[in-house]
């Protein structure tokens, strides 16, 4: 009896084999968030304090942008004519 494993809202990133474009990112990898799936990237910086972190971004798989729903209503709504 096997489980299918559900990865909604989880990701992994891989390090990245950067042979060729320093531009490329260290880490790369996909996530899930409210089950759409992205690419991620990471690069491993170094802030102006010398701490250390990572930079992301994150892009839709599809290469669609995604739109937010408008947290507020359109004032035009309210106009009776």
């Amino acid at each position: 009896m096997s489980k299918e494993y559900d990865n909604t809202n989880s990701g992994a990133l891989f390090k990245n084999d950067k042979q060729g474009n320093e531009k490329w990112p260290d880490y790369r990898g996909s996530i899930n968030v409210g089950g759409d799936e992205y690419w991620l990237n990471a690069w491993l910086r170094t802030s102006k304090k010398g701490e250390k972190f990572m930079s992301l971004t994150v892009k839709p798989k599809d290469g669609a942008p995604k739109q937010r729903e408008q947290s507020q209503p359109d004032p035009d709504d309210d106009i009776p004519f």
